[in-house]
């Protein structure tokens, strides 16, 4: 059943709360630059993630483990310029959290002082509970992320569907509890069980947001260059194309090769 959706001037932390209590749906988007930031802002996008999947798309690594520090505020910095009612999450980059509560903090600290986002967004369950904590406590508003943490890829050697057994699946839950205790605001959940990640968004009180979740979550997120089309080569399960911007700009692109070519560009109009 849908529900009535309530006009947001302005998205936080306590309307994501809100809006599961009402039963409202959460989306969320990734934007690593101004003028995506400023198109995705303005259609409506509840939260925007500057995720360190700009890794893999900004820059083509293969894993999401060589953006740095520096490089995230960059992008959140730039996001940041262009909102004017999404939440913006960024991602705490490999490297800048996990083995240090106290580096976590700094980090944490650069990335809120430097870019003007509004959260951060951590990976990982009970092995990086005392960097969260530290990081909740300086008054810093965490969103966590469980399942598939990309960050973790050459620990699971591979992009399947986490937490299919039943071991995993039970620290999954016990990790988003926890998650939920010492204070954050809400959880991804990435390629797992639908019938799991329904579970864990029925026992906790904070939004869960799902990626390869399934439906029975509080929201979903997807990357914007894939849910577009710019990317092509990516055709997970859970990927709905919106567009196939991939094979409109690559026809625009040479349409304009073609008008240079023959001279039809620029036209008289299109002269001073």
């Amino acid at each position: 059943m849908s529900v009535a959706k309530r006009e947001y001037k302005r998205i936080t932390t306590k309307t994501l709360v809100d809006m599961k209590k009402n039963g409202e749906k959460i989306s969320m988007l990734t934007a690593y630059d101004y003028t995506m930031a400023k198109i995705v802002d303005s259609a409506g996008v509840d939260v925007i993630l500057v995720g360190d999947s700009a890794s893999n798309v900004m820059a083509g690594h293969e894993t999401t483990l060589p953006i740095t520090l520096d490089q995230m505020i960059y992008h959140a910095t730039s996001v940041v310029r262009a909102i004017e009612r999404s939440l913006v999450v960024v991602d705490i980059p490999f490297g800048s959290y996990q083995s240090d509560p106290k580096e976590a903090l700094r980090s944490a600290i650069r990335i809120m002082k430097e870019s003007g986002g509004h959260a951060i967004k951590i990976e990982g369950g009970k092995e990086i509970k005392d960097s969260a904590k530290r990081i909740l406590n300086a008054g810093i508003p965490v969103m966590g992320h469980l399942g598939l943490t990309p960050q973790s890829i050459y620990k699971f050697g591979t992009y399947t569907v986490r937490a299919k057994e039943e071991e995993e699946a039970e620290k999954l839950k016990s990790d988003a509890k926890l998650l939920e205790k010492i204070g954050c605001f809400a959880v991804v959940l990435e390629k797992v069980p639908a019938s799991l990640a329904a579970e864990v968004a029925k026992e906790l009180t904070i939004p869960v947001i799902g990626i390869g979740a399934g439906n029975g979550v509080d929201g979903q997120v997807l990357v914007t260059h894939d849910m577009v089309g710019m990317t092509h080569e990516f055709n997970p399960r859970f990927l709905r194309r919106y567009l196939d911007l991939y094979a409109e700009m690559t026809g625009a692109f040479r349409q304009y090769i073609d008008d240079v070519k023959s001279g039809d560009f620029p036209n008289d109009k299109e002269q001073y």
